[in-house]
This record gives structure tokens, sequence and C-alpha cells, in this order.
């Protein structure tokens, strides 16, 4: 069986309000290069950009989503400059520009999620897996201690005894448990995966886009112990006199969905 496509870094598809992320190294489950992370950080930032986009869509080439950051890429990156460079560095950074993306996200789980590739689905708002997936954080086999804001961000979305659990043991859990323990929005077959994805990308790009900027950024201080109270209390106040809430409350009205 050939690839459906040369690999490549990750590859940006546009539809209407919606934009796709795919990561393509089928042949290597889309262990993640230095150059992917790279080009991740621009497409961020190209999406972010565009006032068109409303929801991004994370997936990948084949049968996973990613095996995670190449083991080879962190060895050389410290040995390079080991004054500087600590494992997984670069790797973090991508991962929680992604958690800040404005535009509300969804991860497309279409296989198993190994190593840092479980932080980088964690990042996005919402996971959507097919039910043959599996997670697997290798950290504490490997001797490597996880970057910090990755640990953080378990915690915080999981729970400290899920995270003790994936980290400490090192053990690969099904898609059932990764939805008992939230890390999992939600399982489906295969043959639904698309249909779940598109309904819940069809939700978030129709809804108020600056309502949900603001709200996702207040929900993500929140997990952080870093809430604005001050700037969260002055954009629902702002809303109050929006384009948007006027835009809402008349299509409430109506009874038709609205035109943000």
């Amino acid at each position: 069986m050939t690839d459906p496509a040369p690999a490549s870094p990750p590859v940006l598809v546009l539809d209407g309000a919606r934009a796709t992320i795919r990561l393509n190294r089928p042949k290597h489950l889309n262990r993640l290069q230095p150059e992917d992370l790279e080009a991740l950080l621009e497409l961020f930032d190209r999406l972010e950009a565009d006032p068109a986009i409303r929801v991004l869509v994370l997936t990948g080439t084949g049968r996973a989503f990613s095996a995670g950051y190449d083991l080879g890429s962190i060895a050389e990156r410290a040995a390079s400059s080991p004054e500087q460079q600590t494992a997984g560095s670069a790797f973090e950074v991508v991962a929680n520009r992604l958690e800040d993306l404005a535009m509300p996200t969804i991860c497309r789980l279409n296989g198993g999620v190994y190593g840092g590739s479980t932080d980088l689905a964690l990042a996005c708002d919402f996971r959507i897996g097919v039910d043959t997936a599996e997670m697997f954080m290798p950290a504490a086999r490997l001797g490597l201690h996880y970057y910090t804001s990755g640990i953080k961000r378990y915690v915080a979305r999981l729970g400290a005894d899920n995270a003790r659990k994936l980290f400490l043991t090192a053990q690969r859990i099904d898609a059932q448990e990764m939805l008992r323990i939230g890390y999992l929005t939600s399982v489906v077959p295969f043959e639904a995966l698309d249909e779940e994805v598109d309904r819940l990308a069809g939700i978030l790009a129709g809804n108020a886009p600056v309502a949900m900027r603001g709200m996702k950024r207040a929900i993500n201080e929140f997990s952080r112990g870093q809430l604005d109270e001050a700037a969260a209390d002055q954009r629902a106040r702002d809303s109050m006199h929006s384009a948007e809430i006027k835009e809402g409350i008349a299509a409430f009205a109506e009874k038709r969905a609205p035109k943000f």
C-alpha cells in the first residue's frame, strides 16, 4: 500500500469559515520534525490574522494522529546547545500557541496519539477520536522530564490523578478510557468521524466569534489560575452593547439562525 501523498510539512486546507491542518508524514505515523513545528507556528499566525476563519481542525494523515516529536531531533538540539535547549522546548512553544489561538479548535483524532502529540491534541478545545484510538505518554520510560507547561495542561484538563497515571506509569490506554478521563470529547466509529467533526465545526463556526474568543481566553486563564478578572468583566460589559448581541437577540426573536 502506497502513501496517498508524499510526506511533507503540515498541509493547510481552507473551506469557508473552517481551516484544517493535516500532519502529513504517514509512513512514520506523522512524527513531527523541527521544520514541522516551524510550519505550524507560521500557519497559526496566518489563520489568526484571517477574520474569515472561525474554527480550526487539526488532524493526521493515515492510520495515526501523530507519534509525537522526533526523539533524534530532541537529542541533537540538546547536544548542540545544552545550556539553552531543554528537551521539547520547541514543541512546547507550538502546543502553547495552539492552546492560546483565539478561534475554537478541534483535534480530529484519526488514530493513535503518542508522546508529545498527546499534549498537542490536549491543547485543542475539543478532541473527537475514533473508537480504535489509543494514547501513550512514554516520558518515564525514556528518562525524560516532560516540559512544565505540558504537565500543567494535563493536570488542568485531566486532573492530577489522571496525569499521574499517564506520566508515571507510561501505560497505553484505549479510546474508552480516554473518554472516561476526559481526554476525548467524544468517541465514534471511523466511518462516523468526519460527520461528527463536521457537526461540531459547523456549530462553532456559526456562533458569535468575538464572544467565543473572549470566553475561551477566560476559560484558559482560569484553568491556569491566571484569570484577568478586570479584562474578562470588561469583555462581558462590552458584549452587552455589541453588534453580535443585537444580531443574536434579533435572530432569536425571529426564530432564525444568527448571522455573525
